[in-house]
Parts: C-alpha cells; structure tokens; sequence
C-alpha cells in the first residue's frame, strides 16, 4: 500500500469513527429527551418539527392550547393516589350529572391532560362521561423522574382504575380507557393485565407498538440516524438503569395476545410519528373484540379535528354497544 493510499484510509477511518461517535453522543441525548423529567434545555417548536415529522405542528399546537383553556376552565376535582414505586401520581375527575360511564383519559409524552383532551372533553362531558383526566408520572404535576413510554405507566393505569373503584357512587358505573399517543400505548398495555368486569372497553388512539420500535423509527426516519447494534446495546443500558426495564421487554403486541377486552384503534393515516402500520400491528395482534377507525389525511393525534363527526360516532357507538355489564 502507497503512501497516499495509507492517508486515504487514515482519513476514512477517522471521518467513520466521527461519524459513530456522534451518532452515539446523538443516541444519548436523545433518549435523555426520551424518558428524563428534568431537561436542562426544552425542546423548542424546530426540534419538536423534526422529531415527529409533522410539518404543521405548529397549527396543531395551535388548536389544542386553545382547547386546553377550554378544559382548564371546566369544574374538575383535583385528586391523587401513591403508584407501587412510591411515586405520587396527580389526576382532575369531571364528575357528570346522571353520568354512564366512566373515562379515565390518558395523554401522551410531554405534553398535558387538557392538550390531549380539550378537544374532545365537550363530546364526554355532554354525553355521560365522569371523566378522570390523569397526570402520567414524570411529567407536569406527577411525580417520578423518568417517562416510562407505556413500560411503567401501565401499573399507574390498573392503579387509577382501582381508585376509581374504590368510590362507592363510581364503582357501579361502565369504565373506558382512552388514550392518545403514549397514553394510547399506556391503555393498551394496561389492557394486557386481567382487569376487573366493569372495564368495558380501550379506545386507543395513534399508539406505538414498544419503546423499541418507536425510537428505531424516530431515529431512522424523522432524524435519517444510524439505530444499530451500538446504539441498541446503550439504550438497553440506559433504560434498565433508569426504568429497570429493556425497551424492548414488553410491548403492544404482548398485551393483545392476551387481551380480553374490547379495543376501539383509531389513527390517522398520514401521522409520521407514529406511523400508522403500529396501529395495523396492534389490530391484528389483538385477541378480543376490535375495531379499527382510520381517518384519511389526519396527523399525529388530530383525528378528532379532522374527523369530529366521525370520531365522535364510533366512539357512541363503542359506549352504547359496551355498557351493559
């Protein structure tokens, strides 16, 4: 080998071993964007475009803080319960007059109960829902210092559902499971555990399959990241030091194989956070009842937005085909 020849190589072993180091370093900052409470820099409305591939995020943003305000104003009881861990965990019950039902309402990663929930809370509210707008830990008012993505936050679901249970004038009632996003994984994944006969039903709404599979395809597609071998084998790393649990240790999927109860999917077909082929996955692996509404053209987590009308009469139709128990 020439002189020349032992430069060139020198040089591309060097620019490849750059090239790894920042796609570790990369790898690390963004599970610590991924599951740490306490961010020393929040990400801004630019990192939030990239990270979930919607270039209207910021009409998005736009319509569901002007529906948190709508929610915010709403009559709801500030409760709490302690989660196995200790951590102390935050909910607001909307309690209705001659309510139905019950809907305990979970909202996805990094974001609020009122944002995920402003939209639709007229639709529950006026159609006999007390609704318990939860708080999932590591964020906002809860307690905890790292999100889950659906691993630890199921345990915090089957213990609100058991509070809810727990009082008298609620425990006659049907309860649903209604989630967005991470919730919609969290509902999905509590509904892989052997819940009690009142729990009527899931309403899932754009959930990924495992914190696996999402991160491999934020990495891959939105960010155009290596998610190999070496980043994989870190991840575990981190997640078992701070989660206890592998990534990849329990899923969506797991939770359908043995699921008893019955499961309203809902995604959007042109969210490219959560692609909706997640959704697909779930459906086919769900051992129960299912049902599966896609709305055309509709982002991550706008397709009650985009589909109000539709949205709002499969979801009437689930409750009015699942009550009586």
């Amino acid at each position: 080998m020439n002189r020349n020849s032992k430069i060139a190589l020198a040089g591309s072993s060097a620019i490849l071993g750059i090239a790894g180091i920042s796609s570790i370093l990369m790898t690390h900052t963004l599970i610590k964007l991924a599951l740490d409470r306490n961010l020393k820099v929040n990400p801004g409305m630019r990192c939030k475009r990239i990270i979930s591939g919607c270039k209207d995020i910021e009409r998005i943003e736009t319509e569901c803080r002007g529906s948190a305000h709508k929610l915010l104003r709403c009559n709801c009881q500030r409760v709490s319960i302690t989660a196995q861990d200790g951590a102390r965990l935050v909910g607001h019950l909307y309690i209705c007059e001659g309510a139905l039902r019950t809907v305990i309402a979970v909202h996805g990663w990094r974001t609020t109960w009122a944002k995920d929930f402003g939209g639709a809370c007229e639709f529950f509210h006026s159609n006999g829902c007390n609704v318990l707008y939860i708080e999932q830990r590591g964020q906002n008012e809860s307690g905890g210092q790292y999100i889950g993505f659906g691993l630890i936050e199921r345990f915090d679901c089957f213990q609100w559902i058991k509070y809810i249970n727990s009082r008298k004038e609620l425990a006659k009632l049907p309860i649903y499971l209604c989630g967005v996003s991470m919730g919609a994984t969290t509902v999905l994944m509590t509904a892989g555990f052997e819940l009690p006969k009142n729990v009527r039903g899931v309403i899932a709404d754009c959930g990924f399959t495992s914190p696996h599979a999402i991160w491999k395809h934020v990495i891959n597609k939105n960010l155009h990241l290596p998610y190999g071998g070496i980043q994989t084998a870190m991840v575990r790393k981190i997640c078992q030091k701070k989660l206890h649990m592998s990534p990849d240790g329990y899923s969506t999927l797991d939770a359908m194989k043995k699921c008893k109860t019955p499961i309203l999917f809902i995604h959007g077909s042109s969210d490219r956070f959560v692609p909706v082929e997640m959704t697909y996955e779930n459906y086919r692996a769900c051992a129960s009842e299912k049902r599966l509404f896609i709305v055309p053209f509709a982002s991550h987590g706008t397709s009650y937005f985009d589909d109000k009308d539709g949205y709002e009469r499969e979801v009437s139709d689930f409750f009015d085909s699942h009550d009586v128990f």
